[in-house]
């Protein structure tokens, strides 16, 4: 049985904990991810050198990769003091390799070579981009790093968000999409790590057209002003906004209960309505809700001298359990067929 093409679509942290667990079965993995990221020693860098955003890409290289535990420890090594304070070694490494080769997608090719990357790791595009943030009483903010430092966003909400300039997309991106097997969307912010890659030119349409089966794994948790009272329906309506009605085959959905002490830790963050849930549970649905305990059991601890941990979410899925439940939806039209043969 020859191995799943199988294309990721995210950012941040999301994408670090789900390609950490898929890359430990033999899957053919290509990681798209997206490059509207503004915020901590990334937003620096764009600002300062004009690169592009290299912080989800490193997040992700770093989850592929196999090359010695030092050398993946030195790519997300933070920087404590000096004028390097709050940058991270594989963001400055990411921007000098753009630097080198005149070319940021060149440069992630070059990184994933020497980091031995099981996979590839690719940007959804090679254009500059901005999020435009459009409040619901019109007001625009600029930037992703607006999600979660600007308090009208929390105080008013989102009416919808798109890129300033349009951009296209990646080619590779589009190619590897065509011949994907399966396309994993999230988990990942719903505005920062997720829309903004279904908002270039080309990745929409092409996710709409390929053959690929497309899996979402539905977030754990909801963001005041952005996701605010979301349940599994919402996130699927949102996304299928954007991909097209019935687009998604499965949705992965934690089971297991929340302990108490966090959910309350993040109601005081985001308020209730904090955790996410499912609306209707027997209802008629064009999608398979995947019910499975995939969550990671311990709090999440701030990493120091992360400007912007504080607003990163200390509950999150556990990689090694969500990559399991994966790779059971993906083998699981193999054994359809199979009983099919047989029948």
């Amino acid at each position: 049985m020859k191995n799943k093409n199988i294309v990721t679509i995210g950012g941040g942290t999301g994408s670090f904990t789900l390609l950490s667990g898929l890359k430990k079965y033999p899957l053919n993995i290509s990681a798209i991810v997206s490059m509207a990221d503004d915020g901590g020693s990334t937003g620096v860098l764009r600002d300062e050198l004009g690169v592009l955003p290299p912080g989800d890409i490193r997040q992700c290289l770093v989850a592929l990769s196999d090359s010695t535990d030092m050398l993946r420890k030195l790519m997300s090594y933070r920087f404590e003091q000096g004028g390097l304070k709050g940058h991270t070694f594989g963001n400055i490494f990411l921007s000098a390799l753009e630097k080198i080769n005149g070319n940021f997608a060149k440069g992630v090719e070059d990184a994933a070579e020497i980091l031995d990357v099981s996979g590839e790791v690719i940007p959804v595009s090679e254009d500059q981009m901005r999020l435009q943030i459009e409040l619901k009483n019109r007001k625009i903010l600029k930037g992703e790093n607006q999600l979660d430092h600007n308090e009208d966003i929390r105080s008013i909400g989102i009416k919808r968000v798109y890129l300033k300039p349009e951009v296209r997309a990646y080619q590779k991106a589009i190619e590897r999409i065509k011949k994907a097997d399966f396309i994993v969307i999230g988990p990942g912010d719903l505005y920062g790590s997720i829309v903004p890659n279904l908002l270039v030119k080309g990745l929409s349409e092409a996710v709409k057209k390929s053959q690929a089966k497309v899996i979402l794994n539905c977030n754990l948790t909801n963001k005041k002003g952005q996701t605010e009272n979301f349940s599994l329906e919402d996130y699927v309506d949102k996304i299928e906004g954007y991909i097209g009605k019935g687009r998604i085959d499965f949705v992965t959905f934690n089971r297991k209960k929340l302990p108490e002490k966090l959910i309350k830790k993040y109601e005081e963050r985001e308020g209730k309505g904090s955790v996410v849930d499912i609306k209707e549970r027997n209802a008629m649905r064009s999608y398979r809700i995947v019910l499975a305990n995939i969550l990671q059991e311990h709090e999440i601890q701030k990493a120091k001298n992360d400007s912007i941990g504080g607003t990163r979410s200390f509950i999150r899925h556990d990689s090694g359990k969500l990559a399991k439940v994966l790779t059971m939806i993906f083998e699981m039209g193999d054994y359809e067929n199979i009983i099919k043969e047989i029948i």
